[in-house]
């Protein structure tokens, strides 16, 4: 599939809304080539590439669909809210069915089925929109073990789930090649426990690694990497 990876126009507060457009109607159509059911990984890219992946699990289990999104950040912002008009910012609420125009999923999820795992920097205006629309929210110590994110996926009625992993929710000290570090992140051993976790009580509708940011070196990332691939496709055997 050709990427478009040239600079485009800011629209409505969303900095290149034309390329984004183009790049999830590239992404919808390289979907429709998938049978519907089969598991989808994605690797590569901001947080903004899981929009058109989501919108397909969706559209196969609805409702016993659960959002597993493991990042630093919330991505609740809105163009209005958004410091940056960064729309990697700003797809877990266009998912919630409050997206810009050209960039809104054609079904969107609830928020009670949505999990934030080791989310631990929120604007103000997000942790407002957390606490009134009752969204599930695990933090960094509660994921040392899998029992609480297992109990809070539980309580949405889940028979499947999509796995978001923005790389920043590990610790910047272990794997630092991401555009907003945060301290206090997860350990790969207790991301990995997590995942096989979820993966073995629930069907793994899809499954999406982003925001690495390799430098011109390769560093520990390289190997840290290598370890949640390995990790995760030699588990997800369903």
């Amino acid at each position: 599939m050709a990427i478009d990876s040239g600079a485009g126009n800011s629209r409505g507060g969303v900095r290149n809304a034309d390329v984004l457009e183009r790049h999830l109607q590239a992404v919808r159509e390289a979907l429709a080539a998938v049978p519907p059911g089969e598991t989808t990984v994605t690797i590569g890219g901001d947080c903004g590439v899981d929009l058109a992946p989501i919108e397909t699990a969706l559209s196969v289990f609805g409702d016993r669909l659960t959002l597993v999104w493991f990042d630093a950040h919330a991505d609740l912002n809105t163009p209005q809210s958004s410091p940056s008009g960064a729309f990697h910012g700003m797809v877990l609420r266009a998912l919630l069915g409050d997206g810009p125009e050209g960039l809104r999923p054609a079904q969107s999820v609830s928020a009670d089925r949505v999990v934030l795992a080791g989310a631990r920097s929120l604007d103000a205006g997000e942790r407002e929109f957390v606490e009134r629309r009752g969204i599930r929210h695990i933090g960094v110590e509660q994921l040392t073990r899998p029992g609480p994110l297992l109990a809070q996926v539980r309580a949405t009625g889940a028979k499947a789930v999509y796995v978001h992993i923005d790389l920043d929710v590990l610790d910047p000290q272990i794997f630092p090649a991401v555009g907003t570090p945060e301290p206090g992140g997860l350990g790969v051993e207790d991301l990995l426990e997590a995942l096989r976790a979820l993966m073995d009580e629930f069907t793994l509708a899809g499954i999406a690694l982003t925001e690495y940011e390799r430098a011109d070196d390769s560093g520990p990332e390289e190997a840290v990497l290598r370890q949640i691939v390995s990790g995760l496709f030699g588990t997800a055997s369903h």
